[in-house]
């Protein structure tokens, strides 16, 4: 019976979060409330905030399911790769592959200023804690490079993972500008930035 309860409520808070990713579609994320929300999944505003203390957390646990799945898939590959840069462009990538795959483009669109910038309640502070955690990862990817061999041992590893994470965001705003991403031109984009970051400006 807990087995039946368990999988009941996973349906439920399933349904209330593609009810609030279809109304920040069709409405923007600021104009939509938790009772429309309440609405359009069929339950009470209550029972939305028993499982989402805000809108901020449906989308913030979104995009941290989107950023786990997206890590995972990163350390299972990490050692196939004798290419430090095909590594590092296969994590952006996947990254924002699973973001695209969670919320579409123009969604994106209105989040990304919001939580770059600020403006919007709770989210800018939110966001950036979870950045926090996702940046930490991603120095763990780089450090797992860095002990393969396959980047310099005097690398600052920290500083490597925030201008990743930091060039991702922006590379995901622009991507995002257009409602048919160009995947292609973005990755090649991304690769040859990659590389340079990688090999530098020496002669």
């Amino acid at each position: 019976m807990s087995g039946l309860r368990e999988r009941q409520k996973e349906l439920r808070r399933q349904a209330i979060s593609a009810a609030a990713v279809s109304l920040f579609q069709r409405q923007g994320f600021r104009e939509t409330t938790i009772e429309q929300i309440a609405r359009d999944a069929g339950v009470s505003a209550p029972t939305v905030f028993k499982y989402f203390g805000s809108k901020h957390e449906i989308i913030l646990e979104m995009i941290k399911e989107s950023d786990r799945r997206a890590l995972i898939d990163v350390h299972k590959r990490i050692p196939e790769f004798d290419d430090p840069v095909d590594a590092l462009c296969h994590l952006e990538h996947i990254l924002v592959s699973y973001a695209l795959e969670i919320l579409p483009p123009a969604l994106w669109r209105e989040l990304l200023p919001l939580v770059l910038v600020g403006g919007d309640g709770g989210l800018p502070e939110a966001y950036r804690q979870m950045n926090r955690g996702l940046q930490g990862e991603i120095a763990n990817v780089v450090r797992e490079l860095q002990e393969a061999g396959k980047l310099r041992a005097d690398l600052d590893v920290e500083l490597a993972a925030f201008l990743l994470n930091d060039y991702s965001h922006l590379q995901l705003l622009r991507l995002t500008a257009s409602d048919e991403p160009d995947m292609q031109a973005h990755s090649a984009t991304v690769r040859a930035s990659t590389r340079l970051i990688f090999e530098g400006m020496r002669a």
